[in-house]
């Protein structure tokens, strides 16, 4: 009996060494696992379709992690919280980004995490939330859904009703323009032959013109020479002329210098004596005219016998 016991208790010891060793690998796989990974949370402000749970994480290209959530937000149905499992060296920094993207025109939609720049703090760092929260930015499928929206809109601002009914009635008025042109084709083709021949006649007359142009520009030319010559002829006369007058002036300065000073000193009161001379000749003029005896007798002239 006591052997019997001695196995039991020796089979129970092992049992439960056993039990203990995998219970000791099963927590240190976990906290191995948990410390290799690191988790975040991103808030999209638009729809993320085709996104599921299990969905690739990229950084700039670079598969990182996975998608381990997808919900609505509590507060918000407009916004969806999606929780990451990213790599625990994965470079979250404070101005790193997510945004929806895709592979390719039919490929699954993934996180891309862009941006990160050196000197930024990681996220983790300043962010001590439980789960640090990475921000987002509109994704290119939201840029182009958003722009056509907004084209949409405006179309249906230009093809509202009323403008429909302008474009109709614009339509109509260049349909009669174009009718009236078409009854007019006789009138248009007179008026474009008059204007052909206007055209031609111009295009003589500036020929001419511009041959008689050069007519008067060749005479031009050629008498320039001459023209030249005796322009220059002139004005070396011109200039023995002035050295002549300067010769002149310089053999005669003394008397031009004395004639200045004593002769016209004297010119005033000869001017005076004469200007009197013509105030007195013209005195004996008045006289002689009116009464030629008189003045020259000294007594009046005899009167004329007239009979009665």
């Amino acid at each position: 009996m006591e052997t019997k016991a001695n196995y039991v208790l020796i089979g129970a010891f092992t049992i439960l060494t056993a039990v203990l060793l995998l219970l000791f690998g099963l927590w240190a796989a976990k906290y191995s696992s948990e410390r290799s990974w690191t988790e975040y949370a991103v808030v999209f402000n638009e729809p993320v379709t085709g996104l599921t749970e299990g969905s690739s994480v990229q950084y700039n290209g670079i598969s990182v992690g996975t998608v381990e959530s997808l919900r609505l937000a509590p507060n918000d149905p407009r916004q969806v919280l999606a929780r990451l499992k990213l790599q625990a060296d994965t470079p979250v920094k404070v101005d790193t980004k997510a945004k929806m993207s895709i592979t390719g025109l039919t490929g699954s939609p993934f996180i891309q995490l862009t941006g990160g720049s050196p000197k930024a703090p990681w996220l983790t760092a300043v962010d001590h939330r439980d789960v640090p929260v990475i921000k987002t930015e509109a994704s290119a499928l939201q840029n182009i859904a958003d722009t056509a929206n907004r084209l949409v809109a405006r179309m249906d601002e230009v093809l509202s009703e009323e403008n429909v009914k302008h474009i109709a009635s614009t339509l109509q008025n260049i349909d009669a323009l174009t009718g009236s042109v078409a009854a007019q084709r006789q009138d248009l083709r007179a008026l474009i032959v008059s204007a052909r021949r206007s055209s031609e006649q111009l295009e003589k007359t500036l020929a001419s013109t511009n041959h008689a142009v050069d007519g008067v520009n060749r005479e031009l030319v050629d008498k320039l020479p001459g023209l030249v010559g005796k322009l220059d002829d002139t004005l070396t006369k011109l200039d023995a002329a002035a050295g002549n007058a300067n010769g002149i002036l310089g053999e005669n300065r003394t008397a031009i210098r004395s004639f200045a000073n004593d002769g016209l000193g004297q010119l005033g009161p000869t001017l005076s004596e004469l200007r009197a001379l013509v105030r007195d000749l013209r005195r004996i003029s008045d006289r002689l005219e009116g009464s030629p005896a008189r003045y020259i007798l000294g007594r009046d002239a005899p009167k004329e016998f007239e009979p009665k």
